[in-house]
Formats: C-alpha cells, structure tokens, sequence
C-alpha cells in the first residue's frame, strides 16, 4: 500500500527518474520542471534536505509558511508528492492553499492523485487544519475530480494578475 514519507534518499533513483519524465512531457509542477536534474544527482541529500527546511521548528523566510513536503512511496518507487502548508499568507489564499500535489507522469490515471489528496487531507487534520484551501487551473479537469472527490467545494473561479490561467478554489471541511 503506498504511503506518504519525509524525502529520502532512499528514493533518489526513481525520484529523479521521475523529475526528467515530467521535465519530458512538460507536464509537472513548476518546481519541478526548473530543477536541475545533474545537480539533483550530485548532491540529493542536499536536496531532500531543502525540501524539508521548512517544516517546523525551523525558521522560514517572511514570504513563506511552514509547511512539509512528502513522496507518495510503494516499495522502493516514488509516485509523487505533496506539500502540506500549515498555515496561509496572502498569495497562498489566492494560489496554491494548504495543499498542492503531483504524481510522476508514468503513474497517472491510476488514483493516486486521490490518495495523495486523502493521505494529505489527513495530515492537515492532525496538524489541527479544520478548512482546508486547494487550487487548481479551471482547464486542469483530472485535478477538479480528485479534490471533489476528496470533499472539496467549489469557491469560484479566478483570475489573478500574477498567473497566466483562471483558478478554481475549494474548501475542504473536517
């Protein structure tokens, strides 16, 4: 069964296989279409360390809000990931919410997109999150039935100056 872990190198092979499949297809987060996959290989625990710098008690920078970052794992294979955020600033309550979420390209319409909305959903109530916010691009139809099918409940639909395509926000109630 999969499960949600902290980054590891552990992982690093299929993780970073994973990076240059969506850098191929165009088709992954932000983040991960600019990451540097030679760099990643030379020093992966350096990086999954930055992936968790910001999970509590340490220090973020004053743009930022605590958060986790987790893989979606089953054995040895990364499946994707999710970053919890514990708390909202302003452009997170307009983009990106409490959760945000990826699985690698070769693992898709497979369901776990939805679990690890679910896995993530979970965490949030533990950390104490009764509403959670979750954004996605209006066009991005897989990721409006996984966060329905995760409870979600549609705000309304955005445009926002600072990003290219109309959002959807949802609320998520525990």
């Amino acid at each position: 069964m999969p499960e949600l872990v902290r980054p590891s190198g552990r992982y690093r092979g299929s993780f970073v296989e994973a990076v240059r499949e969506a850098q191929a297809s165009s088709s992954g987060l932000r983040d991960t279409l600019s990451w540097n996959v030679a760099e990643l290989e030379a020093d992966f625990g350096a990086f999954a360390a930055h992936l968790c710098s910001f999970e509590p008690p340490n220090p973020v920078p004053e743009d930022s809000v605590p958060a986790e970052e987790r893989w979606l794992i089953e054995g040895e294979t990364y499946l994707g990931r999710t970053k919890i955020r514990h708390a909202l600033n302003e452009r997170l309550r307009q983009l990106g919410g409490h959760i945000g979420y990826e699985v690698r390209p070769a693992e898709r319409r497979r369901g776990y997109a939805t679990l690890i909305l679910r896995l993530a959903l979970g965490r949030a109530r533990e950390l104490g999150l009764a509403r959670v916010l979750v954004t996605c691009d209006v066009d991005n139809l897989a990721s409006r039935r996984v966060i329905e099918a995760n409870g979600g409940v549609c705000e309304g639909e955005f445009r926002l100056e600072f990003y290219e395509n109309p959002i959807r926000r949802y609320w998520v109630e525990r």
